[in-house]
């Protein structure tokens, strides 16, 4: 049932209308465009049938109104004004039909109706259109993937600067793929030609972090036998990946700040200044703010580097992702693997979406990979899980029931408690000795609990 708004000055046509279109449609009928306007901010018609001719403000005024709208329902000029340049006039302004008085019923009627139709037809196209363009902005973008509204944004600011020289600082804890972000700008910039040179500044030892960024030349110090370039050199053209920015010693740093400043390089043990052209990416899983205030790094880099920032989500604070991302990670991993069941059932992808992931994505790929590698069934079970997975969730699931009323509190310490034994039993294949050694209790204390919670052997409950 659609939404009509009649306009026309003269009652005996309102009521008309009224009476005609009633019980098929939601009709409202208005004297004036001033009411009209009213009803359609308020109300939002689906249709409109318009009289032209109204005192104050006529038909025009309104049509000319809805013109500087987004979206504006359709309208049918129902008119006594015969006149052919009214007509044109009208479509000109933006009707979408025209109607004279006195009207047939019917072909009122047919027109409305396909009016009507016309306008789901579009809303339908443009809903699925959005629908489209949000698939593809919010399922992946170069490696990364995310259907959450943070992810969205991650993914909107990529496209925003990739086509930039600008810095980017890209924060975020471990595993959350701060480099797959790295890898998408510069995939997306106008230097995805030239090279994409990725540095971990964290692996590489303090007294070397110079030689890798800057080079040396022949002779600078014993064993250097022959000029090296650098990671700045080597990226010319493209782009540097500064990855864990924090561990770069304060010796460093201020070459580093030269370089960015200035875009010249001097290579160890040589005086020539080189010019670089390179677009440079940090990325950390530190409080920058925090180590300049602690004085672990310089507040002028900081700033340097700090020219846009990139904030990567962890895990846990996108849970609608978790799901898909899953599922996508599971058919990627079987089909490198060649191997592994048919899919994860609607019980494990629960338990792995109430998981809190410090790992994050890193975490949840080696999750998927054990699951394929080693799961036997036609899909993927809860006791498929690591146990780690199991028991976080097991806890999590006590906590709601204690916080929800469903048990009280001795229930839910007995049940955790009873947990922790059984975890420990099969992980020790039911070595009373093996598993007490694992909880740090001795083994009477361990058999003690077992009997008071009637905890056996599996295949010994019985005799």
């Amino acid at each position: 049932m659609a939404r009509v708004l009649v306009v026309d000055d003269e009652l005996g046509v309102r009521e008309s209308l009224r009476m005609l279109l009633e019980g098929d449609h939601e009709v409202t009928a208005v004297e004036s465009v001033d009411r009209a306007l009213h009803e359609i901010e308020t109300q939002r018609p689906d249709l409109i049938l318009l009289d032209l001719v109204m005192p104050e403000r006529d038909g025009f005024a309104l049509l000319e109104d809805l013109r500087e709208r987004e979206q504006p329902p359709p309208v049918m000029v129902v008119s006594a004004t015969r006149s052919v340049r009214a007509a044109v006039r009208a479509m000109q302004a933006g009707a979408a039909d025209y109607l004279m008085k006195p009207f047939d019923t019917d072909e009122l009627r047919i027109k409305l109706e396909r009016l009507i139709e016309r306008e789901n037809l579009e809303r339908e196209v443009l809903a699925l259109r959005e629908q489209v363009a949000q698939r593809e902005e919010t399922a992946s973008l170069n490696g990364l993937m995310g259907h959450s509204q943070l992810m969205r944004n991650v993914f909107r600011t990529i496209r925003r600067v990739a086509d930039t020289d600008a810095t980017v600082m890209v924060c975020g804890e471990s595993g959350t793929g701060k480099e797959l972000v790295a890898r998408a700008l510069h995939a997306r910039s106008a230097r995805r030609d030239g090279p994409l040179v990725t540095i971990n500044c964290a692996a590489i030892p303090h007294e070397l972090i110079e030689r890798e960024l800057f080079g040396h030349e022949r002779g600078a110090f014993t064993g250097a036998v022959e000029r090296l370039a650098g990671r700045f050199e080597v990226a010319s053209g493209g782009t540097l990946f500064l990855d864990e920015i924090a561990e770069i010693p304060l010796s460093a740093q201020a070459k580093l700040l030269r370089a960015l400043q200035e875009r010249q390089i001097e290579r160890l043990g040589g005086s020539e200044s080189l010019t670089i052209d390179v677009r440079v990416i940090a990325a950390t899983n530190r409080d920058l703010e925090r180590e300049v205030s602690e004085g672990r790094f310089r507040d002028d880099l900081y700033y340097r580097l700090d020219v846009i920032r990139i904030d990567v989500p962890p895990l846990r604070d996108r849970v609608e992702d978790i799901r898909p991302l899953a599922l996508q990670l599971f058919e990627s991993s079987r089909s490198r693997l060649g191997r592994g069941p048919a899919g994860l059932s609607k019980a494990a992808l629960r338990i792995l979406e109430r998981y809190p992931w410090p790992g994050n994505v890193r975490e949840l790929v080696n999750v998927i990979e054990h699951c394929v590698t080693l799961a036997e069934g036609e899909q993927v079970e809860t006791h498929d899980l690591p146990p780690r997975i199991l028991a976080e969730s097991q806890v999590l699931a006590l906590r709601n029931d204690l916080r929800a009323g469903r048990t009280d509190f001795d229930s839910a310490l007995a049940t955790f408690e009873r947990q922790l034994l059984l975890d420990a039993l099969e992980h020790s294949a039911w070595n009373q000795t093996r598993a007490a050694r694992r909880l740090g209790v001795t083994r009477r204390a361990l058999k003690l609990k077992m009997d008071r919670l009637g905890l056996a052997k599996p295949g010994l409950a019985a005799l």
